[in-house]
């Protein structure tokens, strides 16, 4: 070893460069090793396939485990062999799926697995299965780690979703074939492919089986229910009703702690929260039944007579699972636990299909579809309009969501204000207003999700991985690559230094305190370790970084890490 360090040092003397940057460029790779090795043998920890017994289990429902195989769907050997192995109930769905809402998941019990050919990465913790939007996060660290077999068919997972369940789907479990997620299928293919074509293996017919499943999917978005009124854009909607199965097991108490939300703010209940007598039928209550009470206090004990029972609403649940599609469960965003999620065309998804067009209009030039590209741009450029249209504010430089009910703009100061910048509609100017906004944002950590504390954890003071990158890319893909350096060193720094403090890399960070401590008041509470999207986006922001602010990085990480090493 030490005679193949000295001859890399004689050849890289001749090759001009200084002995003092062989020396920099390996300490900073050892201060880096351990999160990146840690980051590298997390993707087999988190890989799930359909030959391994840990894939079925589901930590969010205390329920027998089964795999469920699309209706006429051939058994393969893995799934008879996992049948056998793991003794797990191999069931078929009752219909053929052509959309989301065509089948009542109520009816499919016990809930299970969904099947997916391909081996997928998981997010981590409660989260055992493949997600929609977390998979572009975990495929750009995949890629960034020569994982393209994986990365590549964790896509054509998602072609299969799409052929089999109606669409992509928030995960592969079927309580989940009500909803879809934040839609960046469009990125993950162009991601694979431009990955490939750089190590010589551009597949134009993969991209064109990408580009038809692609296209299909994008309908979804742009036909009721998903319009948004009469804006012209989109917005989000689960088929489902009444509470969300998936988090009555870990979210305990949550929908008893919005209806007492409600109750003690009556003016903003309107649509939320009923009273249900004894004998009536209100159509509009549904799920939960919550009584209150007037109690006497007495030495013998509280004496409790009832005054009340209410309930909330069939609309409040349709806002809180459309929330779920959204996948900021929970903020206040749209409203208090962002119950008017369904009445809003909200910024990230218009944002996200906008890119879906952009990329779309690519797919069908590199095919040589020149009509079909055409078609695409003018979708692009008509959504770019209704987006200044309704949701700019040009007054306040930032992008606000759209109540199409009210019609009137959220004045919610949210980071999905990054989002046009990422995906390239922001003009220059809108650009650097929201630049100019960047301070309501900006914490110690990174970027704070708004700068309302409101106890949920997509909220202040919370920062995570997709939007730290995202708001970053859109920075960068400005021009302000300074602002962009800097935001990347602070939540970098973070990760690193709660990793160095406990070994794990997690979901979400306080971005005021920089700590993995959190201390969510509603909604499920843990922070996961793992974690799939912060392993990508780690990855992802160090790569984009001058060699100068790496090194910086390193040092400060293996200053830090000396007193520990010594002891």
């Amino acid at each position: 070893m030490q005679r193949q360090t000295v001859y890399l040092f004689f050849c890289l003397l001749l090759a001009g460069i200084p002995a003092r940057a062989l020396d920099s460029a390996t300490a900073t790779e050892n201060a880096l090793t351990p999160i990146r090795s840690y980051i590298s043998s997390a993707w087999d920890v988190l890989t799930r396939s359909m030959t391994k017994c840990d894939s079925i289990a589901d930590p969010k429902l205390a329920t027998t485990a089964v795999l469920y195989l699309p209706a006429g769907f051939p058994p393969t050997s893995s799934v008879q062999r996992l049948e056998k192995d793991c003794k797990v109930e191999v069931k078929y769905l009752p219909i053929e799926i052509h959309r989301p809402g065509e089948i009542d998941v109520n009816q499919i019990q016990p809930p299970g697995l969904l099947f997916l050919e391909n081996r997928y990465v998981v997010p981590g913790g409660r989260f055992n299965e493949m997600y929609g939007w977390d998979s572009y996060f975990e495929i750009l660290g995949l890629l960034r780690d020569g994982r393209l077999d994986l990365a590549r068919g964790m896509v054509e997972n998602f072609f299969f979703e799409i052929e089999h369940y109606g669409t992509i789907l928030n995960a592969n479990r079927t309580y989940f074939l009500t909803r879809s997620q934040p839609p960046f299928l469009t990125s993950m293919i162009m991601a694979v492919y431009q990955a490939e074509k750089a190590a010589g293996k551009a597949d134009s017919g993969w991209l064109a089986k990408a580009y038809g499943y692609a296209s299909k999917d994008y309908e979804m978005w742009n036909r009721d229910p998903h319009r948004a009124g009469a804006t012209g854009l989109s917005r989000y909607y689960d088929f489902g009703e009444g509470p969300a199965p998936e988090g009555l097991q870990d979210e305990a108490g949550y929908y008893r702690s919005v209806a007492s939300f409600f109750f003690e703010h009556p003016e903003v209940a309107d649509h939320d929260l009923v009273e249900t007598r004894t004998g009536e039928t209100n159509p509009d209550a549904i799920g939960f039944l919550f009584t209150l009470q007037l109690c006497e206090a007495t030495s013998a004990g509280s004496k409790c007579d009832p005054l009340k029972t209410l309930s909330l609403t069939r609309d409040f649940y349709k806002g809180d699972r459309s929330m779920r599609e959204s996948a900021f469960d929970i903020s206040f965003r749209f409203g208090p636990y962002s119950a008017q999620t369904h009445h809003y065309a909200p910024v990230c998804l218009n944002s996200l299909l906008y890119k879906t067009e952009k990329d779309l209009e690519q797919m069908s030039r590199l095919l040589g579809k020149a009509n079909e590209s055409d078609k695409w741009q003018k979708r692009a450029d008509e959504r770019k309009e209704r987006i200044n249209k309704y949701l700019w504010d040009s007054e306040r430089g930032q992008f606000f969501d759209y109540n199409f009910d009210t019609q009137k703009r959220s004045s919610y100061e949210y980071a999905s204000t990054f989002y046009p910048l990422w995906a390239g509609l922001a003009t220059p100017e809108q650009a650097r207003s929201v630049l100019e906004s960047l301070p309501v944002f900006e914490q110690a950590g990174g970027l704070a999700m708004s700068h309302t504390n409101t106890g949920a954890q997509w909220d202040y003071p919370y920062g995570w991985a997709p939007i730290q990158l995202l708001g970053i890319e859109g920075l960068r893909r400005y021009g302000f690559s300074a602002d962009a350096d800097r935001l990347s060193y602070k939540f970098l720094s973070t990760v690193l230094e709660n990793f160095r403090r406990d070994g794990t890399i997690r979901e979400k960070y306080n971005v005021v305190t920089r700590s993995s401590e959190t201390h969510v008041a509603t909604g499920y509470k843990s922070n996961v370790v793992g974690f799939g999207w912060t392993n990508g986006v780690f990855l992802e922001l160090l790569h984009s970084l001058p060699p100068a602010v790496v090194e910086r990085l390193a040092n400060e990480e293996s200053t830090a890490a000396r007193p520990r090493q010594n002891n």
